[in-house]
């Protein structure tokens, strides 16, 4: 799975990253230790907000909270449990399935966080691209109307969204047997494009994109405790960095 990851990216550079046009949203801030249900930035395409405007859609960052809660949902409680999305299931299952076809994400990544269990209690790692470059997980997004709230309340609508996971294989099987699904630039276009509205469509992009390769290294446990959030988190363990880091 996928339970904390970085992101420390500004405006500026996920503009320049994702071809950006509209910021929708404030900014949550960076943050080394992102967990669920805290607010993300998000890359989506939209029909423009104006009404006089042109059909075409716009490319936006957009803040929403980590958790789908699906717009079926009696209260958005349940968000919390679906962060994650498995590959094997997310054109088919009712939480995603209408997402999959209509709502579909980037969610940006400086690299993400895993735990290896051993004997001796579970390990952390941080895993990232080698050349240093954003990651673009799979995600998708929903977006949940709170029946407590009036029309004209400006948080009537709860924004939110999961990142779509893959079994492991290799080296990186060895950390854990799931894996965020990292979208390489040349298909990102195609994942964000959802005219079809077609779940099918979906699934086809997810078969073409190829695994990941990441550098994993072990990391203090500091990283552990949510309340903790500093660029110290992603450093090496000093145990860690006297070794060669796993290539995947």
């Amino acid at each position: 799975m996928c339970g904390r990851y970085v992101n420390v990216a500004s405006t500026g550079d996920l503009t320049e990253e994702f071809d950006v046009e509209e910021v929708v949203g404030d900014a949550p801030g960076p943050s080394w230790n992102v967990a669920p249900t805290d607010p993300v930035r998000v890359i989506v395409e939209r029909p423009p907000r104006e009404p006089e405007q042109p059909a075409a859609v716009v490319r936006q960052i957009r803040t929403v909270r980590w958790g789908l809660v699906p717009n079926w949902s009696k209260d958005a409680k349940g968000g919390a449990r679906m962060i994650n999305a498995r590959i094997e299931t997310v054109t088919s299952k009712p939480a995603f399935k209408t997402a999959a076809a209509r709502r579909r994400c980037l969610v940006p990544a400086l690299g993400y966080y895993e735990w290896q269990k051993t004997d001796d209690g579970k390990v952390p790692y941080f895993l990232h691209e080698p050349d240093g470059h954003l990651l673009a997980m799979a995600g998708l997004y929903e977006l949940w109307r709170d029946p407590a709230r009036d029309n004209d309340d400006p948080d009537r609508w709860l924004w939110t969204c999961t990142i779509i996971t893959q079994q492991a294989t290799d080296l990186l099987g060895r950390i854990h047997d799931r894996n965020p699904v990292v979208v390489p630039p040349e298909l990102r276009a195609q994942w964000l494009d959802c005219s079809s509205d077609d779940a099918a469509t979906a699934e086809r992009i997810l078969e073409q994109i190829p695994e990941a390769r990441l550098d994993p290294y072990v990391v203090s446990s500091a990283v552990g405790n949510v309340r903790n959030n500093g660029p110290e988190l992603i450093e090496p363990a000093p145990a860690a960095a006297e070794q060669p880091p796993l290539q995947l």
